[in-house]
């Protein structure tokens, strides 16, 4: 209750931190947001989602929670913790904010994220559709504020590696016309049509190219 009280948005509520939201009535976690917090770290901002998780490296690459639970995205004042639920031990992404080179969201009709990017990988928090943008905008300031210049990449190998060309990450964020992965049958082409990034541009291209030439996943 105290940790709720003082945080700076109403999206930190004690149902969610306690894991006792009446929409899961067996939680939405195997154990509470709250268990994973270390010593005095503060809870921010908290972003949640039922059933997509968290996209790792690509928005299609998802770590999904197991079946009546759900995802819980805690931005701190020392990290960004992104717990998915599972049957009776949760799967925890942790980024911290000196390791993130940029942190930004993306809204549309069907989707909404906030998205992490580190020097060489990138998480994609999704959150419910109904999500103000205004907590978006106010978690991605939050974090910003927060970064290094030289930001440390995170060791673990947790599958959010990018790809790359000449060393520089490459995704349909920063390169208009990249494709996160190849389309496959199962694609929802009206969901990521309407998923649109912050800056105008749309998911809708299919080939991996950069700069009009084409790019395979060795270079």
């Amino acid at each position: 209750m105290t940790l709720a009280e003082m945080a700076p948005h109403p999206s930190v509520t004690v149902g969610v931190l306690a894991g006792r939201e009446e929409s899961f009535p067996d939680g939405r976690l195997a154990e509470p947001p709250v268990s994973y917090f270390e010593g005095t770290e503060a809870p921010a901002y908290v972003l949640t989602n039922e059933k997509r998780g968290i996209g790792l490296g690509t928005k299609r690459n998802t770590s999904e929670p197991a079946s009546g639970r759900g995802a819980v995205v805690v931005v701190t004042d020392r990290r960004t913790l992104c717990l998915v639920g599972g049957e009776s031990e949760d799967t925890v992404f942790e980024v911290p904010h000196e390791s993130v080179v940029d942190a930004s969201y993306h809204t549309g009709w069907f989707a909404t994220r906030f998205v992490l990017r580190t020097p060489r990988k990138q998480y994609h928090c999704w959150a419910k559709r109904t999500t103000d943008e205004s907590l978006l905008e106010a978690a991605a300031e939050y974090v910003g504020s927060r970064t290094t210049e030289s930001p440390d990449e995170i060791d673990a190998e947790d599958g959010a590696s990018q790809l790359t060309y000449r060393g520089q990450p490459i995704s349909r964020e920063n390169h208009p016309g990249v494709p996160d992965q190849p389309s496959t049958a199962d694609d929802d082409p009206l969901t990521d049509a309407a998923d649109e990034p912050r800056d105008g541009t749309t998911d809708s291209e299919s080939r991996i190219q950069y700069r009009g030439k084409p790019i395979d996943r060795q270079e």
